[in-house]
């Protein structure tokens, strides 16, 4: 059964940086491309980055040049190095796996960005 699992969210102050980690099982990780969404409330979930599993990545324009995502297929892990976060950055930051047709989901972690 797939699993994902996400770690690393909080509480930050405007300018700081966080580092979002999504552990998977039950998959073959190499082979699936992985992406990360955040739903902010009110608002409809949205795409923020994505690693296809030859490690060629694409972002949201809203987060361009201060998000990196990135995976380690040794440890069934993909990561989301966030700087420079804004307010607007705060919601719930999902991580989700691709399987041929099929998409899982992780159950959330809580971004705050907030003086």
């Amino acid at each position: 059964q797939v699993q994902l699992v996400e770690s690393g969210g909080g509480l930050v102050q405007p300018g700081g940086s966080l580092r979002l980690s999504c552990a998977a099982s039950g998959s073959i990780f190499s082979i699936n491309a992985m992406g990360w969404y955040r739903q902010a409330p009110g608002k409809q979930r949205e795409s923020v980055a994505v690693i296809s599993s030859g490690g060629s990545t694409n972002y949201a324009d809203s987060v361009k040049g201060r998000f990196t995502i990135s995976r380690d297929n040794a440890k069934n892990t993909v990561y989301l190095q966030m700087n420079s976060l804004k307010p607007e950055d705060t919601a719930v930051y999902y991580c989700n796996e691709w399987i041929g047709t099929l998409t899982y989901w992780g159950q959330g972690t809580q971004v705050t960005v907030s003086a």
